[in-house]
């Protein structure tokens, strides 16, 4: 087993959220990687470490396997981020559309928490 930076307790935690909790998560770290990128590139490379830790917790969660279509989504989301903060940014995203990707997330989530 891979040793986690959030700690080995995430996962069963991990779990327990929904997929909108889990990308909405994620997106708090995005959003960290993106605050501190060109200022602290050692806090934005932390933070892309636990944003790509927390989104392969999402792959491995066994709800997501039977999605063909949602597992792509989260692998598309994890190369895009890559691709940005790391790569070329062959994909042209911006800032500003990751974290509306993200923060669509976290909206969802919060709306499902009000609900539920």
């Amino acid at each position: 087993m891979r040793t986690l930076r959030h700690g080995p307790e995430i996962v069963e935690r991990w779990f327990g959220l929904s997929l909108a909790e889990q990308l909405g998560n994620v997106g708090s770290e995005v959003g960290r990687a993106l605050k501190w990128r060109s200022r602290h590139p050692d806090i934005a490379r932390g933070a892309l470490e636990r944003a790509l830790e927390l989104i392969d917790l999402t792959l491995d969660d066994p709800r997501h396997r039977a999605s063909a279509a949602r597992l792509r989504e989260i692998c598309r989301a994890r190369e895009v981020l890559l691709d940005f903060l790391v790569g070329t940014n062959e994909y042209h995203s911006t800032e500003t559309s990751l974290r509306r990707y993200f923060d669509a997330f976290a909206a969802a989530a919060a709306i499902g928490r009000m609900k539920g």
